[in-house]
């Protein structure tokens, strides 16, 4: 099938060419602007046509396979995303956590401090 496949593209381009060559052995001649600008794009189009019938679509089969392995290479991408998400999170969390318990130790250490220091104060003020 690959080999049939080959030929139908050879055919084509050597199609392509011919019609290039004829293209190619006209005569431009100076016109106008209009002229010359209908005249390139006459050419443009039939450029295009030639360009169009090279083309050579892969098959129902073909086309399956290569979808699926786009799902796939999607699929993992998704996970590896996610798992990389998640692990951020959970450090982050976890280093909001340690300064929640950094700061609520402090918290207590100036409360206790400021607590005995009033008691000192009453205790030298009677």
């Amino acid at each position: 099938m690959a080999k049939k496949e080959v030929s139908a593209a050879a055919e084509k381009v050597a199609q392509a060419e011919k019609e290039a060559k004829k293209a190619g052995k006209q005569t431009h001649s100076e016109g106008n602007i209009f002229q010359r600008a209908g005249k390139a794009i006459k050419k443009f189009f039939k450029d295009l046509r030639g360009e169009v019938k090279k083309i050579v679509w892969p098959d129902a089969k073909t086309v399956l396979k290569s979808s699926g392995v786009v799902l796939v290479v999607v699929v993992i991408c998704g996970v590896v995303i996610f798992g990389i998400d998640e692990l951020l999170s959970f450090l982050l969390s976890l280093l909001k956590r340690a300064a929640e318990h950094i700061s609520q130790s402090t918290a207590a250490e100036e409360t206790t401090t400021a607590g005995l220091m009033s008691a000192v104060s009453r205790f030298f003020t009677l």
